[in-house]
C-alpha cells in the first residue's frame, strides 16, 4: 500500500486549511460588495472546453479514463464561459460571477508524469465589450488585495500588457518572422531575439522593446514614439490613469509591460499579473485578463462576446504571508483542564467558552498545575490554557 500522496499533491494540516479558508472568506466578501455572484463550476469538463480553442495545451490537462474525452479543469475561465453561455445565456448581462476551489495541471519531467493541485478564488465579468469592465476588474483586484494582509516589504506590484500591443508592433515585421518574435519577446528570450534573421536596426529595437518596462506613463511615452497616437494606446492611458490612484491608495505600484504574456494563451485584450516579493524571489499571486475571443466560441450572439476577469492562487498568498512572519494564533482554540480531571466541570466551561463563539477543546484527563496545562496548550498549538483548579 502506498503511504505518500501522488507527485505534486500533498496533504494540507489543518492550520493550512484554516489560513486556507480564511483568505477565500476574505476575498468572497469584497466580490460580494462589488456584485458579483457565487457560481460552483464542475471540476470535471470536456477536454475541447478545457482546452479553449488551443488556448491551453493538451499536456497540460489532466485526463480521465471514461469513454468520452474528459478531465480536470486547469483554471475556472472556460468553464464559466460556457455556462454562461448556455445555463446562464437568458440572464442579463453584464453577468458579474465569482468562484473559489481547486484546479489540476500535468506536467511532464525527469520524474514523469505530476499533477499539480491548486486553489484558486476569483471573478469573472461577462458581456461587457467596453473599457468601463477592464478598468472595473482592476479596481476590484486592489479592492481584494487590500484584504490579503500583505506588508510593504512584499512589495506588491501590478504587472499590466495588452495582447493588442504585442499585435501592432509586430505588424512592422514580415509575416513570417512574426510568430517567432513574438515567442522570443514573451519569453524574455534576448538569446533567441538575437538570433533571428532581421536588419540590425529592427533587431536593436526589439531588444529595447525587450527591456521596455515600468511607469505606465513614460512605457506609453515610448509606444507611442514607435507606434504614433494609435487608439489603443489612448485608451489605455485613460485605463491605467483611472485606476492609478486606487493602486497608490493601496500601495500597489503600476508596471507597464508590453511583452507580458500570462501562462495560458486565453487572453486577447488586456492582461494583468500581481506579482510579490517573496523570501528568496518575486511570487506570482493573481492573473487574468479580458478572453472576448473564448466567450465567442462558445456563444452564438457576438454582442455579447466579452469576458474579463482574474484569479489568486490562495497557496501561494498564504505560503507568501507565513514567510513574511509566524502566523497569528488569535483563531487558535484554548486548552481547557482541570486539576482532577473532572469532566463535567471542563465541559461545563467548555459551553461557556463556545457559546461565545470563542474556540475551545477539551484535555479531559487531570493536569496537576496550570504550568503544566500551558506546557501542553503550547504543544497542541492552542492559544493558551484555562486550567480549572476544581
Amino acid at each position: 500500500m502506498a503511504l505518500q500522496p501522488a507527485a505534486g499533491a500533498r496533504d494540507r494540516n489543518p492550520g493550512e486549511v484554516d489560513r486556507n479558508r480564511r483568505l477565500c472568506d476574505r476575498l468572497a466578501e469584497v466580490y460580494r460588495l462589488w456584485g458579483y455572484q457565487e457560481v460552483d463550476p464542475p471540476s470535471i469538463e470536456r477536454l475541447d472546453t478545457l482546452e479553449a480553442g488551443g488556448a491551453i495545451a493538451e499536456r497540460e490537462l489532466v485526463r480521465l479514463a471514461s469513454e468520452e474525452p474528459l478531465g480536470l479543469r486547469p483554471e475556472f475561465t472556460a468553464s464559466i464561459a460556457r455556462a454562461a453561455c448556455t445555463r446562464l445565456a437568458d440572464r442579463p448581462r453584464p453577468l458579474r460571477l465569482w468562484t473559489c476551489g481547486p484546479t489540476f495541471r500535468c506536467s511532464i519531467g525527469e520524474a514523469g508524469q505530476r499533477i499539480t493541485e491548486t486553489l484558486q478564488s476569483g471573478v469573472e465579468l461577462l458581456g461587457e465589450p467596453s473599457t468601463a469592465a477592464d478598468s472595473e476588474l482592476m479596481h476590484l483586484l486592489l479592492a481584494a488585495t487590500a484584504r490579503l494582509g500583505l506588508q510593504p516589504c512584499h512589495q506588491p506590484t501590478l504587472l499590466v500588457g495588452h495582447h493588442g500591443l504585442l499585435d501592432a508592433l509586430l505588424e512592422q515585421l514580415p509575416s513570417g518572422m512574426r510568430l517567432a518574435t513574438r515567442r522570443a519577446l514573451t519569453d524574455f528570450d534576448a538569446l533567441a531575439l538575437g538570433q533571428l534573421e532581421l536588419p540590425d536596426a529592427r533587431r536593436q529595437g526589439l531588444q529595447t522593446l525587450l527591456a521596455l518596462r515600468g511607469d505606465p506613463a513614460q512605457v506609453l511615452y515610448q509606444l507611442e514614439q514607435w507606434l504614433g497616437p494609435v487608439p489603443l494606446l489612448e485608451s489605455l492611458a485613460a485605463t491605467l490613469a483611472a485606476v492609478a490612484p486606487a493602486a497608490a491608495r493601496h500601495r500597489v505600484r503600476l508596471q507597464l509591460d508590453p511583452t507580458f504574456q500570462p501562462h495560458f494563451d486565453l487572453y486577447d485584450g488586456l492582461v494583468l499579473k500581481l506579482v510579490c516579493q517573496g523570501p528568496d524571489a518575486p511570487m506570482a499571486i493573481a492573473s487574468g485578463g479580458r478572453y472576448d475571443g473564448l466567450v465567442r466560441r462558445f456563444g452564438p450572439d457576438p454582442t455579447q462576446a466579452a469576458g474579463t476577469g482574474f484569479a489568486f492562487s490562495i497557496e501561494a498568498i498564504r505560503e507568501l504571508l507565513a514567510a513574511a512572519a509566524p502566523c497569528a494564533d488569535d483563531q487558535a482554540p484554548w486548552l481547557v483542564a482541570s486539576a482532577s480531571g473532572n469532566l463535567a466541570l471542563v465541559l461545563e466551561r467548555l459551553a461557556e467558552l463556545h457559546q461565545h463563539r470563542v474556540a475551545a477543546e477539551l484535555h479531559g484527563a487531570a493536569c496537576a498545575s496550570e504550568a503544566e496545562a500551558r506546557e501542553l496548550a503550547e504543544q497542541r498549538g492552542c492559544r493558551g490554557a484555562i486550567w480549572l483548579a476544581g
